[in-house]
């Protein structure tokens, strides 16, 4: 039998979206607090082997948000995006861009839904669109799934101890 909580990562050749599934045994609004209480949130965003700093952080419609993950060797990487729509317990809308790119204007548009499963467990359901199919593959390519799948179970960990 499949692991109903590994995380999953569809990207089929040729498009310019990635969807990612990841079933959670904690309820909705757990789930959503994750996403939305800095305290919370710098404790499970992100590869293992990365800490992070939040510089801005305004999880509501219209807000803000920018952090920084910094390596071993003290190499910093920046993100940041605006939020497009923060709906509590069932959906964030966000912009999504990486700082260390030669050129601005790679924006990937993200949608995080957050359903809820019988017996008080939760499906998050993240779609990425990215500008082109090219930065979709060039972020593939880049160790993302490392991260995300770092990131899904460090979450899944910390709502264990909530």
């Amino acid at each position: 039998m499949a692991d109903k909580n590994k995380t999953t990562i569809i990207a089929e050749p040729g498009k310019q979206e990635m969807i990612i599934t990841r079933e959670f045994d904690a309820p909705r609004g757990l789930v959503f607090k994750a996403f939305t209480d800095p305290e919370l949130y710098v404790q499970w965003l992100g590869p293992r082997r990365l800490t992070m700093r939040l510089d801005t952080f305004e999880p509501r419609s219209g807000g803000r948000w920018r952090y920084i993950h910094k390596d071993q060797s003290g190499n910093e990487f920046g993100f940041h995006g605006v939020y497009h729509e923060v709906l509590a317990p069932e959906r964030i809308i966000d912009t999504f861009e990486f700082e260390g790119l030669p050129e601005t204007g790679h924006v990937t548009l993200e949608t995080m839904k957050l359903e809820e499963l019988p017996g008080g467990r939760t499906k998050l359901i993240a779609q990425s669109v990215f500008q082109s199919v090219a930065d979709r593959d060039g972020m593939l390519q880049s160790g993302m799934e490392e991260g995300v799948n770092d990131t899904y179970d460090r979450l899944a960990e910390l709502l264990k101890k909530m």
